[in-house]
């Protein structure tokens, strides 16, 4: 009875011969698929950073402005914008800027596709997964990537890609200042309610798949200094280390921010942000490494006297 049992076990398996023979090609295939994929991929890249070209810069004279939020117990405008969003803008001081030029745009995805490949730097994971989604899922064409805002951007990356424009980020000051200009606006473009069309917010994707504006649009929501987008669309890195009380205790004149830190100073708001992110003295901060759908950046450079 066991030397039967063998037998018919030994037939039995020779029918997972097919199966096994089929797994087996498809184990050899897959380093093939793969590589078609990454190929597909960098022509995507490569396509993509051809359309690159290098935001304007908007010149920010030199004089003080109002940086911070004093607080108001009261709100005249009814919808809870007057009063800060935390106790970290708090308080309200006149600051001293040098003058300085700061991008009229967000650096665009093109220009850091284009800065990578001059660099030897692949795209990160998280961007080279959705560059392959929107391709292969949604069929946006390279040229309409090309102009949205650069994503996935370490804070690091976001310096070094100004340092070779022979630029720099911006301070968190002169980040605030081209926002709301010498008289301390609510917003880049006033004190009405934020609305579609003055700014990219409130949006939300399941799968992280960025509800953008290109970076040279929103000419309704412009700063007082001409600039787009310093409201939403994506947050953006700054140069400071995000200190709490730092306002307390910071210069009046050309403040650098604290030391050292925890988390670096991320302005704006973005498009998933609710309307108070957009507040143009609301503060927010993100881990050096963080790379997200949500956080992109600009530069900046100082004007010689």
């Amino acid at each position: 009875m066991r030397r039967a049992s063998r037998c018919v076990i030994v037939r039995r398996g020779g029918h997972w011969f097919p199966l096994v023979l089929a797994a087996f090609l498809v184990a050899l295939s897959a380093p093939a698929a793969a590589a078609n994929q990454a190929a597909e991929s960098a022509q995507h890249f490569a396509a993509i950073a051809q359309f690159s070209q290098p935001s304007p810069m908007a010149p920010i004279p030199e004089g003080w402005f109002l940086m911070g939020t004093t607080r108001k117990d009261d709100d005249p405008y009814g919808y809870g914008m007057e009063t800060p969003f935390d106790d970290t803008e708090m308080p309200q001081r006149r600051i001293w800027l040098d003058a300085y030029e700061i991008d009229r745009d967000e650096v665009s995805l093109a220009e850091y596709l284009a800065w990578l490949q001059a660099q030897r730097r692949r795209p990160s994971e998280e961007l080279q997964r959705l560059i392959r989604h929107l391709v292969s899922v949604h069929s946006i064409p390279d040229y309409v990537m090309a102009r949205w805002p650069a994503l996935y951007v370490v804070w690091q990356e976001a310096a070094d890609f100004c340092q070779s424009r022979g630029k720099r980020l911006p301070t968190e000051a002169e980040w605030e200042k081209a926002a709301r200009g010498p008289e301390g606006r609510l917003f880049p473009w006033g004190r009405a309610k934020p609305e579609p069309g003055l700014a990219v917010f409130g949006q939300y994707h399941v799968h992280e798949i960025p509800l953008v504006a290109v970076v040279d649009s929103g000419e309704e929501g412009r700063s007082p200094f001409g600039l787009h987008h310093m409201a939403g669309n994506v947050a953006e890195w700054v140069w400071d280390w995000m200190g709490i009380d730092y306002y307390i205790m910071m210069p009046a004149r050309n403040p650098q921010g604290p030391a050292t830190g925890r988390y670096k100073s991320v302005r704006g708001g973005s498009w998933k942000s609710k309307p108070e992110m957009l507040r143009a003295a609301t503060r927010g901060g993100a881990v050096p490494d963080q790379r997200a759908a949500t956080i992109g950046f600009r530069c900046a450079r100082p004007v010689s006297p």
